[in-house]
């Protein structure tokens, strides 16, 4: 094939190009193959699906084999992914990137299907195919955005959980190891204890019998309510920061003229982010179309081909 047909054959495997309707029509075969695949995967798990078997062997050798193919496309046109590096370089980094991993550890488990069971095991990772399509897609970078500007308070609330875990588990089990030294024999069923009744689960497996155990366990039980409450809040507040911050910056590219560049396959800005472009070309970025798509950019946002860019 010459360098036109690799070139279309990128553009076509690159998920999420809602504009090009043969790139949209691989995303949808490539969700509806991970779909049966893992439908395959749970089907195996009844014996009374074993006059299935013959059926179940066809559809997951097929999804295997689009695995297979999908992953050797994504090799053969890894120069138009990272264009800034040798073909080689570009293989290596692909490989070695996230979705490099996961579509070889969606295909490695196929030379092991009667082997070790971590092998088998590892078809599950199939499923984060899914994130991958769905990753392009704005609903789910909000979430991510969302998630990374609160890390810090996200780690602080369960940090505090998981002291509040500690402390209760440890004096329940002070409380109620001699009146029931089979349940609570040592600290780990404390925690386990603690676990279930902090995060509202309540198994029932383990409670308290003596009186002061029970008084403890309602005093915990609604300090569990509050603990678990404080994450919920820092995320859901967090999503109203940001749709408030996107419908903002959307009012003010609306109102401003920007200068307009469109991201060919010689920029050196593919593959980097926002925030390093304005640091490395002291350069604005308010407005990113992609797929026919207005996206307001955020610190991490990749640059990507095609884009065509809103500068201040």
């Amino acid at each position: 094939m010459g360098k036109l047909s690799r070139k279309r054959i990128f553009d076509i495997i690159q998920i999420g190009n809602r504009s090009d309707l043969p790139s949209r029509a691989f995303d949808i075969l490539l969700a509806v193959n991970i779909i049966l695949n893992i439908l395959v995967l749970f089907l195996q798990t009844f014996d009374r699906m074993d006059f299935l078997d013959p059926a179940l062997r066809i559809i997951e050798v097929v999804t295997i084999a689009f695995f297979i193919v999908e992953y050797a496309l994504r090799i053969w046109t890894a120069g138009y992914l990272y264009p800034e590096e040798s073909y080689t370089k570009a293989v290596r980094k692909f490989m070695l990137s996230f979705d490099g991993v996961v579509d070889l550890l969606t295909i490695l488990p196929a030379a092991f299907l009667s082997g070790f069971v971590a092998f088998r095991m590892l078809r599950v990772v199939r499923i984060f195919h899914l994130f991958r399509i769905n990753a392009t897609y704005d609903s789910f970078n909000v979430i991510k955005a969302v998630l990374y500007e609160k890390r810090n308070q996200l780690v602080s609330s369960i940090f505090i959980i998981g002291i509040l875990m500690l402390a209760s588990s440890l004096f329940m089990y002070g409380v109620e190891h001699e009146a029931q030294p089979d349940v609570f024999r040592n600290g780990f069923s404390g925690i386990w204890w603690s676990v279930s009744t902090l995060l509202t689960v309540g198994y029932g497996d383990i409670y308290p019998v003596t009186a002061l155990g029970k008084a403890m366990a309602i005093v915990i039980a609604f300090l569990g309510v509050g603990a678990v409450a404080i994450p919920t809040g820092i995320i859901s507040a967090g999503f109203v920061e940001q749709y408030t911050r996107l419908q903002s910056a959307a009012g003010v590219v609306e109102q401003i003229s920007l200068q307009t560049v469109i991201v060919e396959i010689d920029s050196a800005w593919i593959g980097k982010t926002v925030d390093q472009i304005h640091a490395e070309y002291a350069i604005s970025i308010a407005m990113i179309q992609r797929d026919g798509q207005r996206i307001i950019p955020q610190p991490g946002t990749v640059i990507r081909l095609g884009d065509l860019i809103g500068i201040l």
